[in-house]
């Protein structure tokens, strides 16, 4: 069985919402990320993934983004505890609310960047470099 976790690219005037995943995570901490989270059982329920992205959202940096989220793209990995996930990536655009960490063990640092800045750090893995160009590609974006 396979741990389904959600990501939001969220586009603000020309940016990216990046998070620096905190010491504590399971899974590439301290490097930089999309927000999201993983899907809690929810018994029968509709747009599943687009509720917990926003929950996710509202909780890791207190942003809320537009009605409309653009599927992006999908992928799957192992973590580095060796649990199974598939990852589904939305590009969302930002509505309000001014992004801070939440939760300092899930998010450690907040950063709005262009894709160009993004895509030449070296602290963005490769995976969250293509999920951005993809999200790019999604909202038709530079």
């Amino acid at each position: 069985m396979f741990i389904v976790n959600v990501e939001g690219a969220i586009r603000k005037d020309g940016r990216w919402l990046l998070i620096r995943r905190g010491a504590a995570e399971e899974h590439a901490a301290g490097t930089l990320a999309l927000v999201g989270g993983k899907v809690e059982a929810q018994g029968a329920a509709s747009a599943v993934l687009e509720s917990t992205l926003r929950r996710e959202i509202s909780e890791e940096v207190g942003l809320a983004v537009e009605d409309v989220m653009v599927y992006a793209h999908s992928t799957s990995f192992v973590t580095d505890r060796g649990a199974p996930v598939v990852n589904v990536v939305f590009a969302c655009r930002w509505a309000e609310g001014e992004a801070y960490a939440a939760s300092p063990d899930e998010v450690a640092e907040i950063l709005w960047l262009t894709t160009e800045e993004a895509l030449g750090r070296s602290d963005v893995p490769e995976w969250t470099r293509d999920s951005l160009k993809r999200a790019a590609e999604a909202l038709g974006a530079e």
